[in-house]
Parts: structure tokens; C-alpha cells; sequence
């Protein structure tokens, strides 16, 4: 079983926990539309989600998951200050939590693991969420994609985690849906578990090699 002996789960947020994805469509549609932008389906906003505001703002601007490098700079500002804008007021609309997502937390917690949240998501967006689908009493420790320097695919947050909550890295465990997540992991000489139904711009996210994969999150705790 892959949680023997760990003590610590760090857990991805969007695609992994919650299905942000209506409300970050919602937001960065209403974003385009401002700026006299085409918009574009759920679906296709789904693929370009979790490196962060900065990037998906980019990707938008692009109309393509692969940023153009001819955007202007003072373009890309603007357009990411008014979908902050926009998100903070849609942030937690349609947003909801994955099935069994909180029995299984709450299970995990009861079991006397630690939780923590380490997300490319801005920090100042996760507390309302976690509030409002009543599941912030879980985690410990929330990082988000501006709380540090560096940001996942980096191993930094995740170190991070470990050494401000005391554990080693032998004792923790990732679990995201996406190749960042992975990446970081192994990065950080982590192990990780990868669940399938989330965002990772189309790849299937066990060729990345995590050290488990699972299709629906309780099943994190039995593999």
C-alpha cells in the first residue's frame, strides 16, 4: 500500500480535488469579451488550465494551449488584471468538489494524516473555496502558485511543505492530475499518485511515470 508509513499527503487543487473549470471558463470568456477577444467552449479552456492565472490568461490570448510569442506585454497585463477581477467574483459559482472528495479527506484526516494543498492557482482565490465547499478544516498548510518563488513543475513548494510542517520526503506523498505534480515529485524525490479524471492538457498523465494511478480519488487510499 503506497500511504504506508507516510504521514503527510500534498494534495494538487484544481483537477485534483475541485472542477474549477466552469467558473475559470466563465470568468476568462467575460475576460475576452471585454477586450473584444474570441471566446472559446469549456472544453477547450479545460485543456489550457493549471499552470496558473498567468499562463491561462496567455493561453486565451492565443487561443492555443501554445502561448504566441508575439503577444504584447501590456495586453497580457491587462487581460490578467480583469480576469482576476472577474474570477474573485465568480471564483466559487459552479466550482465544485470531485466525487467522494470530502469522505475521503475527512477519512484521511480522522486516520491522522497531515493534508496540505500545494496549487499554481493564486493563493488569494483558495481560501474562499475551501470555505465555501466546507472542506478548509482538513489542510494544514495552502500554497498557491504566487505564495513562493518558484511554482510546481519546481520541487520548491513541495519541499517547502515538509520542512515548514517537520516531515521528511520518505514520509509525504503528492497527489495531482497533472505533469506538473508528477514532475514536481520526482523532483523532489517524492512519491505521487496521479488520478485521471482532471486536467493535463489532453496526455494521459501516466506516462509520466507517477508511482500510482487511480481513476477515482477514494481510491487514493487503497492503492
Amino acid at each position: 500500500m503506497i500511504l504506508e508509513n507516510k504521514k503527510l499527503i500534498i494534495f494538487d487543487l484544481d483537477g485534483t480535488l475541485i472542477d474549477s473549470g466552469p467558473d475559470l471558463a466563465l470568468s476568462l470568456n467575460l475576460m475576452l469579451k471585454k477586450m473584444a477577444k474570441d471566446t472559446f467552449d469549456e472544453s477547450t479552456i479545460h485543456e489550457w488550465v493549471g499552470n496558473g492565472a498567468l499562463t491561462l490568461v496567455k493561453r486565451a490570448l492565443s487561443g492555443s494551449v501554445e502561448v504566441s510569442e508575439s503577444l504584447d506585454e501590456k495586453v497580457v497585463q491587462e487581460a490578467l488584471e480583469i480576469f482576476l477581477q472577474l474570477y474573485k467574483e465568480n471564483v466559487c459559482v459552479k466550482t465544485k468538489l470531485y466525487p467522494n472528495v470530502k469522505n475521503t479527506l475527512r477519512k484521511l484526516f480522522n486516520d491522522g494524516y497531515t493534508l496540505a494543498i500545494v496549487t499554481n492557482k493564486p493563493y488569494g482565490f483558495v481560501p474562499q473555496i475551501l470555505e465555501t465547499l466546507e472542506v478548509d478544516e482538513y489542510f494544514k498548510l495552502i500554497l498557491g502558485g504566487d505564495s513562493l518563488k518558484d511554482k510546481k513543475p519546481s520541487p520548491i513548494p513541495l519541499l517547502h511543505v515538509c520542512q515548514e510542517l517537520g516531515f521528511k520526503v520518505d514520509e509525504t506523498i503528492m497527489v495531482g492530475d497533472s505533469k506538473n505534480d508528477i514532475l514536481a515529485a520526482k523532483a523532489a524525490n517524492m512519491q505521487s499518485i496521479a488520478v485521471t479524471y482532471g486536467y493535463n492538457y489532453g496526455e494521459d498523465v501516466s506516462k509520466y511515470a507517477p508511482n500510482a494511478v487511480v481513476e477515482k480519488f477514494e481510491k487514493i487510499v487503497s492503492v
